[in-house]
């Protein structure tokens, strides 16, 4: 499996993440092929190898003479829309807008379809989400790893006025994302393209995701900073044969003097704090006394809020937190028809296993809309997933 890892030191744009991605080694002309593509006339894109403090980095830079500033969001995936792109760079590229779009119409109360994307409405904001998209696909990336975003405070100025730093957008695009304040500058790190983009490519978010190293990409931002304005990717072949491999947090504890009632709503709120997944174990303590042991797995950068949470949602007066790795079989989302509608499928494959499992919550709806047994919505999903090509 080929993985890209974006190391964002300096922050991320879309003319960032375009210029490292050129200098691994993907294709100048196919990003340029965006620009056709689009049909947006007298746009072009330019590379120029620049310092960014003791960094060589390869800046990319966007030039778009026409200045768009009343565009609709629906104007935008009408552009997309009618490209001749195929539908694995259509098919994001639409979604990262619909998100942005999305994210705009929530800031300023507007219906999403009478949207006006101001400063994300430019050509430039197309041919940065296509470029990126066509430059992963000439690099035959198969997975994204994300580090954790730069954020810092300031003023950035917009068609509405002055806004803080981070700006609106890019907080609302990077929900769910890990992020680190920078204290030492006053400037925008993450732009809304650099975060719609990144959040949208990340398969997992991590530090350095085990590989076997091959090429390095350096891109550059505008601004010269105290530190290297820069995001590197780098590419690679994924250890272990393809298997995903995750460095995560262990929390556990054990409880004997918690009322039984209580733990529905303290797994509520270690799931929606970011838990990936939380167990209940019964054990004996000393004394033969039944109790329960409480786990919660996270990616380490959520550990804190989750120890927070069991601490003072439990009786516990202690919480074991180790480093653990969790290696599991890489995975995609698809979709199958049945009776009841289209239903996801989450599909493992890895040499020769290959299973795939409906999405609970799907056949649930399902069942529901439809006033039948959920074990038969998930029954008619196996069988669509025998007869599909996913066997």
């Amino acid at each position: 499996m080929r993985i890209a890892y974006f190391d964002c030191i300096g922050g991320a744009s879309g003319d960032m993440l375009l210029g490292a991605l050129i200098d691994v080694g993907a294709s100048i002309e196919v990003v340029r092929s965006a620009i056709d593509r689009l049909r947006l006339p007298d746009c072009e894109v330019h590379t120029e190898r620049v310092m960014k403090g003791a960094l060589s980095a390869l800046q990319a830079t966007v030039k778009t003479p026409r200045k768009e500033t009343h565009r609709h969001y629906t104007d935008l995936v009408a552009i997309v829309s009618t490209t001749d792109l195929p539908d694995e760079i259509k098919a994001p590229a639409l979604a990262m807008l619909r998100r942005v779009g999305e994210v705009e119409a929530g800031i300023h109360s507007e219906p999403l379809e009478s949207i006006h994307l101001h400063e994300l409405g430019g050509d430039d904001t197309l041919i940065d989400i296509v470029g990126v998209l066509l430059a992963l696909a000439d690099l035959k990336i198969d997975r994204v790893y994300v580090s954790s975003l730069p954020l810092a405070r300031g003023w950035t100025k917009s068609q509405h006025g002055q806004l803080p730093l981070p700006a609106p957008a890019t907080l609302a695009l990077l929900k769910g994302a890990p992020v680190r304040y920078v204290d030492n500058v006053e400037a925008e790190l993450v732009t809304p393209t650099g975060a719609v983009l990144l959040t949208s490519l990340a398969d997992q978010y991590s530090g350095f995701p085990p590989m076997t190293l091959q090429s390095i990409g350096v891109g550059a931002g505008r601004r010269d900073m105290p530190f290297p304005n820069v995001v590197r990717v780098l590419i690679g072949e994924a250890a272990n044969d393809g298997l995903i491999v995750e460095t995560l947090t262990l929390l556990e504890t054990n409880i004997d003097d918690l009322n039984p009632q209580v733990y529905e709503h303290v797994l509520n709120r270690l799931f929606d704090a970011g838990a990936l997944d939380v167990t209940l174990t019964p054990i004996h303590m000393k004394k033969n006394r039944p109790a329960t042991t409480l786990s919660a797995l996270c990616q380490a950068d959520k550990a804190d809020a989750l120890l927070k949470i069991i601490l003072s949602e439990t009786t516990t007066l202690g919480v074991r937190r180790q480093t653990i790795e969790r290696v599991s079989l890489p995975r995609t989302i698809e979709t199958v028809e049945t009776p009841y509608g289209s239903i996801r499928v989450k599909v493992a494959r890895w040499g020769d296993i290959e299973r795939a499992v409906p999405e609970y919550e799907d056949c649930r709806r399902a069942a529901e809309e439809h006033h039948v047994p959920l074990i038969e919505v998930i029954a008619a999903v196996r069988a669509a997933i025998r007869f599909s090509s996913m066997k």
